[in-house]
């Protein structure tokens, strides 16, 4: 199986406009062939990250079926979860993390060196114990990285990051 992130811009102003846009996704993503694994939405409703699961890797199959129900994708790329069971992102659905960060990798920076860097800098969240750190999809291209925080505050994750010495290219608070 092949996980996907689908980036989307949306023009939501309430809500329930994102919450009709995902009404609108779901199928289009299981007419792909796909399912989603989850869908988060900033807390300024602007963009919408959904994962989904595919049998195959082809991110075109996807893209075509959720362009097909008229939803424009700023972006689909395939990902690999770091830091978390798939199982267990399923199973917490419910539980929405707080925030997301997204960090833009350094073009020569290879998997295997993200990888031993993420063993390396993760036992460093243990220093800021009022943050958890939930998970990471990173894209298969290495573009970039999208990691997932339950915190008290945007500081919180900010020192987080310094922590495990990793950039903050975009944060944001999530609905």
């Amino acid at each position: 199986m092949s996980l996907f992130l689908i980036e989307i811009p949306t023009l939501a102003v309430e809500r329930s406009e994102v919450d009709h846009l995902i009404e609108r996704l779901v199928p289009a993503v299981r007419a792909s062939g796909a399912s989603v694994v989850e869908s988060r939405v900033t807390a300024d409703l602007k963009r919408l990250f959904t994962v989904v699961e595919h049998d195959t890797a082809d991110a075109d199959a996807v893209r075509s079926a959720v362009a097909d129900a008229g939803i424009e994708v700023e972006d689909v790329a395939q990902v690999r979860l770091v830091g978390a069971e798939l199982d267990d992102v399923k199973a917490e659905a419910a539980a929405a993390p707080r925030y997301l960060v997204e960090w833009d990798l350094p073009a020569e920076l290879t998997m295997d060196t993200y990888l031993a860097r993420k063993r390396e800098k993760s036992p460093l969240y243990a220093e800021v114990p009022e943050v958890a750190f939930r998970r990471t999809y990173v894209r298969e291209d290495l573009g970039k990285c999208l990691c997932f925080y339950d915190a008290p505050c945007v500081e919180d994750v900010e020192r987080a990051r310094d922590v495990v010495s990793a950039p903050i290219d975009r944060l944001h608070e999530l609905a």
